[in-house]
């Protein structure tokens, strides 16, 4: 499929829908995706702002999914239209009894083809050929997503290729985690029966979880039955029965304040036996985890030869976060990279400082000089939720680390004297599961945002 019949049908799904023919700026956005460019690389060339470029890209991409059948986005555009191309030609074919069609020519729509959909949709794509049940009605909006293609590929490969039945994505607060998760669903979905998505603001106990994923699974299964006539299966039957993939987002809430990361609270304590029986017991479907700190239960390193994994999200390269830069027009500053190294890339961080910076009009380069960090008032919101969340022993540590300008090893930490041995290793290995401290061979560092706003303390 070349670029010119791909640009004439997205043109005429656009005005089948619209009732207007693809502009300049959503034709150069087409041009420039199939060309496997980024949104940065399409705005430096047709001279337009970025952020105005992912925006007409995100207005379009739904056009584009409603006339497709099937979600469509910037990373699957060129194989949805290669999908289209090969139903629709096999339609076609079987329509009229020839062995050629010029599906570009001047009669792309045959007859009886309405808005460009095959009549047989649902039998065209082998993936696809399942019943489809989702709700992801509390699966947020993909707003700015940034490259995260080495992590997409990693969970791709753990979910469908490995068939891993319990994956953790944890990461510090403004990492990018739930943007991740909602990217991948997206592109992963519709390899499964269901999709669940649950934002636990308020976890409910696992009685109430439990019955309420039955609930769904056992209406979808009989859809012609009253529910007083439906016998609803233990959950790990419907996992085992179906493939299901489960998110659940926001994990952190079903674990105490104050204490060592992972501990359940108070009459949560059944949700380990989930969490453990979808782990040992043989099933089709897959439990993604996303929050602060992962179950006690979950190690942080896991080996391959079993169906659990734990993802700990790190900040971005300086590609991809310099887009956070140059959306907030920091992009010709000295340094640029000793910023991001400073804000360890993490988008919510940058996003705030940078902020900061453009709105009082302070000089980056000027900053850069002394090591300045720089905590706006929402940052330290964000730093104080999650600090909150520990042990006093582990703000005990950090304190320690607070007074060091260079990594530490166990042994100067050992020094103060004033934290037993086992009660200095239970912190440091809970800091480390909170992703507050970071461990290069046998050195231990806390990031330079965290030491500045424990200081100000």
């Amino acid at each position: 499929m070349n670029l010119k019949e791909v640009l004439q049908m997205a043109d005429e799904m656009v005005f089948a829908k619209t009732g207007q023919h693809l502009d300049n700026l959503q034709e150069a956005i087409l041009r420039g995706t199939m060309q496997g460019e980024k949104y940065t690389k399409i705005a430096e060339e047709i001279h337009c702002n970025e952020s105005y470029v992912r925006d007409v890209g995100s207005k379009l991409w739904p056009i584009l999914s409603e006339e497709l059948g099937e979600d469509v986005n910037k990373t699957n555009f060129r194989s949805a239209m290669e999908r289209w191309q090969v139903s629709i030609f096999s339609n076609v074919v079987d329509y009229v009894g020839v062995g050629s069609v010029n599906i570009c020519g001047e009669a792309r729509h045959p007859p009886n083809f309405p808005n460009l959909h095959p009549p047989n949709q649902e039998t065209s794509n082998t993936k696809q050929t399942k019943t489809l049940h989702q709700d992801l009605s509390e699966m947020p909006e993909l707003g700015d997503f940034f490259d995260r293609t080495s992590e997409l590929q990693t969970l791709t490969t753990w979910i469908l290729q490995q068939n891993c039945r319990l994956i953790t994505l944890t990461g510090i607060s403004g990492i990018g985690k739930t943007s991740l998760a909602v990217q991948l669903v997206q592109q992963i979905k519709h390899e499964f029966e269901y999709a669940v998505w649950c934002t636990l603001d308020e976890f409910p106990t696992i009685d109430k979880f439990q019955y309420n994923l039955t609930q769904l699974f056992s209406q979808s299964e009989k859809p012609d039955s009253s529910p007083t006539n439906q016998k609803r299966l233990p959950l790990i039957k419907y996992l085992q029965n179906h493939r299901c993939l489960v998110v659940l987002d926001d994990v952190q809430n079903l674990f105490c304040r104050g204490e060592f990361a992972g501990k359940y609270k108070p009459n949560y304590e059944e949700y380990r036996s989930l969490f453990k029986q979808i782990e040992k017991l043989s099933h089709q479907s897959c439990f993604l985890l996303v929050g602060w700190e992962p179950p006690k239960e979950v190690p942080q390193l896991t080996s391959q030869n079993t169906p659990i994994r734990t993802l700990q999200l790190t900040g971005l390269d300086i590609a991809a976060a310099g887009e956070i830069l140059r959306d907030k027009g920091l992009a010709e500053i000295d340094n640029c990279d000793a910023l991001i190294h400073r804000y360890q890339g993490n988008p919510l961080w940058l996003k705030s400082v940078a902020t900061l910076i453009q709105e009082l009009g302070i000089s980056a380069t000027e900053l850069l000089i002394d090591d300045t960090i720089l905590l706006p008032e929402d940052l330290k919101d964000v730093l104080q939720e999650q600090y909150d969340r520990t042990s006093e022993l582990e703000k005990q540590v950090m304190s320690l680390f607070a007074t060091e300008n260079q990594p530490v090893n166990f042994a100067k930490l050992l020094q103060n004297r004033q934290i037993p041995p086992s009660d200095l290793l239970n912190a440091l290995q809970s800091l480390s599961r909170r992703c507050f401290i970071e461990k290069q061979e046998n050195l231990y560092t806390l990031s330079p945002v965290m030491k500045q706003y424990i200081k100000g303390l």
